[in-house]
């Protein structure tokens, strides 16, 4: 069975966006980026329409040159192993859940009806490797009050925002999770992984 992966950065004080939307304050490390593609069984990408566009206006793009792509979390830089991850975004299947738009002409998209159990209970049964959650933190707030998120990949990002986005709110119960992993990078983040307890 496919498993659902969520994967986010987070600053050191629990916000995964500042108030604004921006994620301007991620640390950067192109470390992380290579940790998410090692060893990944992951062949598909979850979304929420919102951030599936701001990922669609992007990473298309990121191809333009061979060598490096640009960071999407810090204007001017570039690096192979970004370009590595727009190779790896760009390749695999993009499902979207949306209610407002059917037109969809990146590469390998997928669009979904409403999230619910049965729909995503569907994905999970169907051939193939893990399904990935990048940001949506609607969809990982819906996919978690379902139970059916099989890990929580969050990398800590050493700094204090002061305020911003919360990445799963609302749930109506106290859920526990169990220590999977936890790593460190050169420049001072840390990946935490956590399962359902």
């Amino acid at each position: 069975m496919r498993r659902i992966i969520t994967f986010d950065h987070v600053s050191a004080d629990g916000h995964f966006a500042g108030p604004d939307g921006n994620l301007d304050w991620v640390v950067q490390d192109d470390a992380v980026a290579r940790s998410i593609m090692e060893g990944a069984r992951i062949d598909a990408m979850l979304f929420g329409r919102r951030t599936y566009e701001l990922f669609e206006q992007f990473w298309p793009k990121a191809l333009d040159d061979p060598e490096t792509a640009p960071d999407p979390h810090a204007p001017g830089r570039r690096s192979k192993d970004v370009r590595a991850m727009a190779v790896f975004i760009n390749e695999k299947e993009k499902l979207v859940f949306s209610r407002e738009r059917c037109d969809f002409t990146w590469q390998n998209t997928r669009p979904l009806p409403a999230l619910d159990r049965k729909v995503v209970e569907g994905l999970k049964q169907e051939p193939g490797g893990d399904i990935i959650v990048f940001g949506s933190g609607s969809v990982v707030a819906q996919l978690t009050e379902l139970g059916l998120v099989d890990e929580y990949q969050l990398v800590v990002s050493p700094v204090l925002l002061g305020d911003g986005r919360s990445l799963v709110t609302g749930l109506g119960r106290k859920i526990d999770l169990r220590t999977i992993e936890a790593k460190s990078f050169p420049s001072g983040s840390v990946l935490l992984r956590f399962a359902p307890a």
